[in-house]
């Protein structure tokens, strides 16, 4: 079935609450069992999140050539294997405004044989793959869940920017802790009195990730584990 808005329908959504820095990228280790060349993410969230410090996590996990830092300016980075696996492509969506500008980067030409994540791709990548998961990090809202605790989710927002919220100025971020520039954690790298938690939803879109579903379930309930 096709939705309303197009591409293929979701696939059952979860969501966690993630209380430190460490915790994320333990998520993204997790996650990285799970990728297999060909996969596409699409990382949202707002300025500060810890979209970037996810990312380091799967970059850990799937063992590739670092450091893995915000590609804001850069567009797009490639971060081969160290061990044989699949490369890392690690874009940021965050300056282009368009799917044609997208097609410019030619993100598709490793795509069958790298793991892609983009940062700020929601409603600009999802024409480069079949079947993507959809990442979304928030700030909880009051009352939500304990941390740890897997939940039903719903619709997602994007998080994109307003005008002049821009990476590494500080409008637009969340609380410190997580959010220096360009979405990297702050100097500690861990815990601290900055760190607050992440709510972290997951929806796999097209037959992928409807055949992977319960081993995401599975995957992101793990990271509640204590480290």
């Amino acid at each position: 079935m096709i939705p309303a808005g197009g591409g293929p329908a979701p696939c059952p959504q979860a969501e966690i609450s993630i209380p430190t820095a460490a915790r994320m990228r333990s998520l993204g280790r997790r996650l990285a069992a799970l990728l297999r060349p060909g996969d596409l993410v699409v990382l949202n969230g707002p300025l500060g999140a810890g979209k970037t410090t996810l990312v380091q996590g799967i970059g850990d996990g799937l063992g590739v050539r670092g450091p893995v830092t915000s590609p804001t300016f850069v567009i797009a980075r490639i971060h081969p294997s160290l061990r044989g696996g699949p490369a890392l492509v690690h874009a940021d969506a965050y300056r282009l405004g368009s799917p044609a500008e997208v097609d410019d980067l030619d993100l598709d030409a490793d795509l069958d044989r790298s793991v892609t994540v983009v940062e700020w791709g929601g409603g600009l990548v999802e024409g480069l793959a079949p079947s993507w998961l959809d990442v979304t990090i928030s700030w909880p809202s009051p009352g939500a869940a304990a941390a740890g605790q897997l939940t039903a989710a719903g619709p997602a927002a994007t998080g994109r920017p307003g005008p002049g919220d821009e990476p590494g100025t500080g409008r637009g971020s969340g609380p410190a802790g997580w959010s220096g520039p360009g979405d990297e954690p702050g100097p500690a790298g861990g815990s601290g009195p900055g760190d607050e938690p992440r709510v972290v939803r997951l929806t796999g879109r097209g037959g992928r990730w409807a055949a992977a579903a319960e081993s995401v379930h599975l995957a992101i309930s793990g990271a509640a584990e204590v480290l």
